[in-house]
């Protein structure tokens, strides 16, 4: 049966226990509200190590005062059956108490990745997203704790945090797990009606255009940038939040498709702000 801890306390000397006892721990943390994207990281934990934890935390600190934080979908009871089906062996079910404490006062900055994409348009949002996966890192003492690819920047974020600060574990990236039709699995896509729905393909079908233009030999970011834009303009109920190439090193924009590259995406389909990612060279999975 699957065990749920709630105290910071009793995370870490569970854990401690297991590392004594020379067992492997693999970690994915989670806002819950689990899709079938969960699941597969999950699914890869449980092949990856010994003991399968997995945290359910919304998390303040990474939510804008005018975002969705209050109305994020969330549902423990469904989640925790989600949860067992795929052999997760500890569901993490902190409270805000447990994870800000009265007084609570520090933060981690990683710095130059943040600064473009989600970070122009979501400030401090990668400030709250290091900040909670730090003190789960030190709260769970995972040997290796799996991300999916569908939050590109936020992978590389972590990545770049757990080199600097030099955390003692494995980051590892999933493919973006899609529906049939291609789009991006996302707790946010329960927000889409129906019509919304339809209109959300445009951010996985836009990819697939600038895959064939990349495939046809376009390398000039601006003329694939410029193509994508054009065909999102005219879906109903989409607005561009963002749309660019940037180095999947530096998340810095380029000019020129020389170097590995990501065409990020973030649009408004309706109210709800969908993102979605391509690396140039990439298999993509779209039909």
């Amino acid at each position: 049966m699957i065990k749920i801890i709630k105290t910071v306390r009793e995370m870490q000397d569970y854990s401690e226990s297991l590392r004594n006892s020379g067992r492997k721990i693999s970690f994915v943390p989670t806002m819950g509200y689990f899709h079938d994207g969960h699941l597969d990281l999950m699914r890869e934990g449980r092949k990856s190590g010994d003991s399968l934890i997995v945290s359910i935390y919304v998390n303040p600190t990474q939510f804008g005062p005018s975002e969705d934080l209050e109305k994020y979908p969330r549902n423990f009871d469904r989640d925790r059956s989600l949860a067992e089906s795929v052999g997760v062996d500890v569901i993490f079910f902190p409270s805000n108490a447990e994870m800000y404490p009265k007084n609570y006062q520090t933060y981690i900055t990683v710095e130059e990745v943040t600064k473009n994409l989600c970070g122009l348009s979501r400030p401090g949002h990668f400030r709250g997203v290091a900040t909670v996966c730090a003190k789960l890192f030190h709260m769970v003492k995972p040997h290796i704790a799996i991300f999916g690819k569908k939050d590109f920047q936020q992978l590389v974020t972590i990545k770049r945090m757990v080199a600097d600060l030099n955390m003692d574990l494995e980051i590892v990236g999933m493919p973006t797990t899609r529906e049939k039709d291609g789009l991006a699995m996302s707790s946010r896509n329960v927000y889409l009606s129906q019509e919304e729905r339809e209109s959300a393909l445009c951010l996985s079908r836009s990819l697939k255009r600038a895959k064939e233009r990349y495939e046809e030999g376009e390398r000039d970011a601006g003329r694939i940038l410029e193509s994508v834009k054009k065909y999102i303009e005219n879906v109903p109920f989409a607005r561009i939040d963002y749309l660019k190439i940037c180095s999947t090193e530096t998340m810095n924009d380029v000019k020129i498709l020389d170097g590995e590259s990501v065409l990020a995406l973030a649009v408004f389909i309706g109210s709800t702000r969908l993102i979605d990612n391509y690396v140039f060279g990439e298999d993509l999975n779209i039909n």
